[in-house]
């Protein structure tokens, strides 16, 4: 039977949630691979970067923009031991900047996803995927890149039936 990986980024405390700042305990892409760990038989691993943005989420910003501008690789928390007994790689991530953290990036150019699909899904607060599916069909060429799924942060927690339809 073929293995499932639901790989994910995800960002707790202060963040922007539907017009507003919020303290999150469970950040919103984790609630959204909460609930595909529901319906499929997978792996989960959370994505970590070792040096952690700030809980305040306008010093957060900065960071991570500023990553984003030097196309940084964050040196991550750890990495599976392996991917290759997976077929299917759910990829979450919040939308950065029209793209993925950089994180995701440190994490897809990590493992050869050869002949492996990939199955993004991102939140967001109105910008959809943005070019995060280009950039992953960019870092991983060789993999099948399946239409992603963007849901808005703010509604996650009441996504389960969109999630289940797009799985």
């Amino acid at each position: 039977m073929a293995k499932n990986l639901i790989a994910f980024y995800s960002r707790a405390d202060e963040n922007y949630v539907s017009g507003m700042l919020r303290k999150l305990e469970v950040g919103n892409t984790e609630v959204a691979a909460g609930f595909i760990e529901k319906w499929i038989d997978a792996d989960v691993f959370k994505i970590e970067q070792q040096q952690a943005y700030a809980k305040d989420y306008n010093t957060c910003i900065a960071q991570a923009q500023e990553d984003q501008k030097r196309d940084a690789r964050p040196e991550l928390k750890a990495y599976p031991e392996s991917i290759d007994g997976y077929e299917t790689i759910y990829l979450g991530f919040p939308n950065y900047w029209s793209t993925m953290p950089m994180a995701v990036f440190t994490f897809l150019e990590h493992f050869d996803f050869s002949g492996k699909v990939i199955k993004p899904f991102c939140t967001h607060e109105g910008s959809g995927m943005g070019n995060s599916e280009r950039d992953i069909k960019r870092l991983c060429p060789t993999a099948k890149v399946e239409k992603g799924l963007a849901i808005r942060g703010g509604s996650v927690r009441q996504a389960g039936e969109e999630i289940e339809r797009w799985l």
